[in-house]
């Protein structure tokens, strides 16, 4: 097998009809801070993270999800990584190139087996964050990314041979089969997760907080602000982490969480859980019923920017 070039999930990329009311949610009551700024977009960071930004936003004419970004160790690791993928006839956006977002680096772009587009990049320089404080209810990094596919065996499938990342668990049902696969790029149980769903979509983009506390008090926090909550307070059986989702003002779901398994790459044997199984979903039991409620809030809108790569 090839060797693994990515080392770990670096930002979510968002486009977005109401600029303004988006930014004011992410920095105003879910915590990011405005790294930088600019006229219909914004680079906003986690206070812990050494990345550049988490999340980007970019005023357009249609909600969509614009990218997924990684990282990888060196320019060596990126040129072989863009070759491996040309070579294997993934369709390359870009070639490997200076980047022009805040932090530079080097990198490049490709469309993902559903039309997503995917980025890769190393030397991006190293923010100045700080250690988040106890009770301060910020996020601390983006935790992970979950995706919707029409066809998650393929898209899993594309992962694991062009980009080599590992299975970690998968979710199933009696009646509805396997419906998630949890995939890592490093010892966190998953950095990105592939659900089953009706259209390629964003499923969630989560974000870690300091520890329990700290969890608790965002999702505290975010209830008496008014923000619909989707799923939670709970803790998943895959992963051992907790879950608190919510709905951003364009129905993208968005989710705190704490304590994300690292595992024993090693040792480590998937397991296949049932998620009709209450202490699978929730082992606190805790959080609300998994229903076609909340199923259907995490699949979203269809993305309307499959195969078209976003303008910046």
């Amino acid at each position: 097998m090839d060797e693994r070039l990515i080392t770990h999930l670096r930002h979510v990329d968002l486009a977005v009809p109401d600029y303004d009311r988006q930014l004011d949610f992410y920095t105003g009551v879910w915590g990011l801070s405005p790294e930088t700024t600019d006229d219909g977009i914004a680079f906003l960071a986690a206070e812990g993270s050494p990345e550049q930004y988490s999340v980007r936003l970019r005023r357009a004419a249609e909600k969509r999800l614009d990218l997924i970004a990684f990282g990888a160790a060196s320019p060596a690791d990126v040129d072989a990584l863009a070759e491996r993928l040309g070579r294997a006839g993934v369709t390359l956006v870009h070639e490997p190139a200076a980047l022009r977002t805040p932090g530079g680096g080097y990198g490049f772009r490709f469309f993902d087996v559903d039309g997503r587009t995917v980025e890769v990049s190393c030397d991006v320089a190293v923010r100045r964050h700080r250690r988040v404080e106890p009770g301060e209810s910020v996020p601390v990094k983006l935790s992970h990314v979950v995706i919707n596919s029409p066809d998650p065996e393929a898209t899993v499938a594309f992962y694991r041979r062009h980009l080599n990342f590992a299975l970690s668990d998968t979710l199933h049902s009696p009646h509805l089969g396997e419906v998630m696969w949890f995939l890592r790029t490093n010892r966190y149980h998953h950095s990105l997760a592939v659900a089953r769903g009706p259209h390629t979509s964003l499923h969630h983009a989560s974000f870690e907080l300091r520890g329990l506390d700290e969890y608790l008090r965002g999702t505290g926090r975010l209830l008496r602000a008014g923000v619909e909550k989707v799923w939670g307070p709970g803790r998943h059986l895959a992963g051992n982490n907790t879950f608190s989702y919510f709905l951003d003002p364009h129905g993208n779901t968005v989710e705190y969480t704490t304590e994300l398994e690292q595992l024993d790459e090693d040792t480590w044997h998937p397991h296949l859980y049932d998620f009709s199984d209450p202490m699978v979903t929730d082992q606190w039991g805790t959080a609300n019923p998994m229903s076609e409620f909340v199923a259907r809030q995490s699949f979203n809108d269809p993305d309307r920017g499959v195969f078209v790569a976003p303008p910046l």
